[in-house]
């Protein structure tokens, strides 16, 4: 079971968030095939600078893929994304761990401000309309001292571009790996003092 959420947003972001939601909705049940490969290549990247603990965030959560990384370690997870389509596919991901599903907007998280240790945000980034206000709510549901990790796809933000995106969200950059192997960068963030 899981809890759908939405807020009002202005019509042009709306419609583009809602393009992404039905680009998702076609490709759930082929998801996992398409994007596993890359999307494990991400967490390897994240999680090797991470030791995962407390109460985690997973925005963006598609399949569930990551619950396997983080859950065995994690208080619990609670995975978030606004496609009802790929929720039910990480429906069975979630039934193996202690992991919540909530069908919401990443920018109007339905969550405590300062309440998990550690967001994520893969693949997320590039699908907003703003990035930087989607920054600032995942900011907004992280602890001072939390872990907030996300991507930036290439194609959308060269490595100064996401960078600085970051920085001006009021994010320190702890790690930023973009090799090669990766089509995003991996950013490991904390929140500025």
């Amino acid at each position: 079971m899981y809890i759908r959420f939405f807020e009002g947003s202005p019509v042009n972001k709306w419609k583009q968030k809602r393009s992404v939601m039905q680009r998702y909705a076609v490709t759930a049940e082929m998801y996992d095939v398409r994007y596993a490969e890359e999307q494990e290549a991400k967490y390897k990247a994240a999680l090797a600078n991470l030791n995962v603990a407390g109460a985690v965030l997973d925005v963006g959560c598609g399949t569930g893929l990551l619950f396997s990384h983080v859950a065995t370690q994690a208080e619990a997870v609670v995975g978030v994304d606004v496609s009802g389509k790929l929720l039910l596919q990480a429906k069975e991901r979630a039934e193996n761990f202690n992991v919540h599903l909530v069908q919401a907007d990443a920018d109007h998280l339905p969550f405590k401000n300062s309440y998990f240790d550690m967001v994520f945000a893969f693949t997320v980034l590039q699908n907003m309309p703003k990035p930087a206000e989607t920054l600032n709510e995942l900011k907004r549901t992280a602890k001072h001292d939390g872990s907030i990790v996300v991507t930036g796809l290439k194609k959308a933000f060269s490595s100064e571009a996401f960078r600085a995106l970051l920085q001006q969200a009021g994010l320190r950059v702890v790690s930023l790996k973009d090799d090669d192997m990766l089509k995003c960068h991996v950013a490991i963030s904390v929140q500025d003092s």
